[in-house]
């Protein structure tokens, strides 16, 4: 299946051409680092490319300031991650072996250069991309989750960063490793905790709060105006983010929980063209992320959008949850549909305590060598009991219908049914949910018998129908009787994709009349800019 980016290995020996050097050289500056003196801090804002002309850099930890990993950076090589795309801060430090030159490119120059040399970009990207796979399959990073095992907060950070390919480290709070941290940080160990860099705790545990320390969160003015607003970090929105920053528009992309959205929580796509091997939601969506941030996209994770206005100059005004807001000239809607949550007494007690909506890594170690149980009947619920199986003991589908045969796909679920240690349960609900500080067990109903039966499961994995996020709206475009954005000639847009609002877009799962699949979804966000790009420079 296809991954996230190439192996490190194959790609960090990737040389710049002497014509890359020599565009760097005009706009960056030679800086002259003594052995041990420190090129980039770890904590601080990746505002530079450093490149290696003369000596030798090494990449620090910046747990223990020793050296990370075994490999050294020499002349022709440039230290740095995805961070530098994105702006945020630099998750390891980079030090000076011996004295060496550096050749250091202001962020914003260096994004210029490779947008106007693809050869550059391609190389620079490359390398980068591969840096934060390893960085994630090998949990180098100065961001340790203290206590997972006992706190869902833990757990919902943990889910976060790994959605949003964030590297993190957990260690169990009751380990000896654990309490040196605690003590060292003065961590009562009744209250786990999430620590940046040697001993710098994050607080409140929130993914808001982890988001904001290493530069993921919004940092704009009360002033700024963006050509475009892109609400929502799905398929569509990031295709939108693409084909934004590639016109030359000043976008933003604002995402509430993980760029990838529905989609990143799909453990393997099989039937998007041009990866016949497969490929996660989330790397297929990461990819687009990055393309994104080359040509200049900005994206703000995580970030809920709470309110709609328009002023009397029409520009657009969304209000976010933490009070902020942000304004555009045109705004796109690609918030797309959430799994709804069941009438089930304890839900919200036992939600990331072994209740989720996705099956990702990180849920699925926590259910290592247990039964767990799905609730839905689509595509989405199939793949997940697919990927569970590497994982849990046997899983346990339960669908309220009299069959699978309507609402999933035929190859999907002739695997699910040829599959050992998978049992599809036809006219099963579930009805109650059991355990003391975590779930344990779920009561079912059998539809169709009318016997009541317990299930010990060490988690339920809930999904079932989407309700479209459009509340946010705030009545200011016409929606369909089920919630979804109207758009098109019906009400009286200029192209397929304009809502009743002009300069208002909707593309996507959230649009009245598309079809529900990826691929659409990355075509309409690819396909809608034209208009924006009109709206914006009429």
């Amino acid at each position: 299946m296809e991954s996230f980016a190439d192996d490190l290995a194959t790609m960090v020996r990737t040389p710049l051409s002497q014509s890359h050097v020599a565009a760097m050289r005009k706009v960056g500056t030679i800086s002259d680092f003594k052995s041990g003196d420190m090129v980039q801090e770890p904590g601080a804002v990746m505002d530079q490319l450093h490149y290696v002309l003369e000596g030798e850099v090494e990449a620090v930890d910046p747990r223990t300031s020793e050296r990370m990993g075994n490999a050294t950076l020499g002349a022709g090589q440039f230290f740095g991650d995805l961070q530098f795309l994105s702006g945020g801060v630099s998750l390891a430090g980079a030090r000076a072996v011996r004295d060496s030159k550096v050749l250091c490119v202001p962020r914003q120059d260096m994004l210029s250069l490779m947008s106007d040399m693809p050869e550059m970009s391609d190389i620079v990207v490359t390398v980068l991309a591969a840096r934060r796979r390893r960085a994630v399959e090998h949990a180098d990073s100065a961001l340790t989750l203290l206590g997972g095992e006992e706190s869902a907060d833990i757990r919902r950070i943990a889910s976060f960063a790994a959605r949003n390919r964030i590297p993190y480290r957990e260690v169990a709070i009751t380990s000896d490793e654990g309490n040196d941290l605690a003590a060292r940080c003065q961590i009562d160990r009744a209250y786990p905790a999430v620590i940046f860099g040697k001993d710098q705790k994050i607080e409140p545990h929130t993914p808001e709060a982890v988001a904001a320390v290493i530069g993921l969160g919004l940092a704009v003015q009360t002033d700024d105006l963006f050509d475009v607003l892109i609400v929502g970090g799905g398929p569509s929105g990031v295709a939108a983010g693409v084909y934004a920053g590639a016109e030359g528009l000043s976008a933003l992309v604002l995402e509430d929980m993980a760029i990838g959205g529905q989609a990143g929580t799909s453990s393997r796509i099989e039937n998007y063209m041009g990866f016949p091997t497969g490929i996660s939601g989330g790397d297929l969506v990461g990819r687009g992320e990055v393309q994104a941030m080359k040509f200049g996209t900005r994206f703000a994770v995580p970030h809920r959008a709470t309110d709609l206005t328009q002023c009397e100059k029409k520009r657009f005004h969304v209000a976010l949850e933490n009070g902020q807001s942000v304004s555009a000239r045109s705004l796109i809607v690609a918030t797309g549909v959430q799994y709804r949550r069941m009438p089930l007494d304890r839900l919200e007690e036992f939600e990331g305590s072994g209740v989720y909506y996705s099956a990702t890594e990180v849920e699925a170690r926590w259910c290592k060598g247990s039964d767990v149980a799905i609730i839905g009947g689509g595509n989405s619920a199939g793949q997940a009991a697919m990927y569970l199986t590497r994982y849990a003991t046997h899983v346990h589908v339960l669908v309220r219908g009299p069959s699978l045969a309507s609402s999933m796909s035929d190859y999907l679920l002739s695997r699910l049914n040829a599959h050992p240690n998978i049992t599809v349960h036809t006219q099963t609900e579930v009805t109650e949910l059991h355990g003391e500080t975590g779930l344990n067990a779920v009561k079912l109903h059998d539809r169709l018998g009318g016997q009541d039966w317990t299930l010990k499961v060490a988690a339920l994995f809930i999904m079932v129908g989407a309700a479209p996020n459009t509340d946010w709206l705030s009545g200011l475009v016409d929606l369909d009787d089920k919630g979804f954005v109207r758009t098109g000639s019906e009400v009286g847009g200029a192209t397929q994709y304009e809502t009743s609002l002009p300069g208002v877009f909707a593309v996507g799962d959230v649009r009245a009349g598309s079809v529900k699949r990826v691929a659409s979804a990355v075509g309409e966000g690819s396909v809608v800019m034209s208009a924006v790009w009109a709206h914006v420079n009429e």
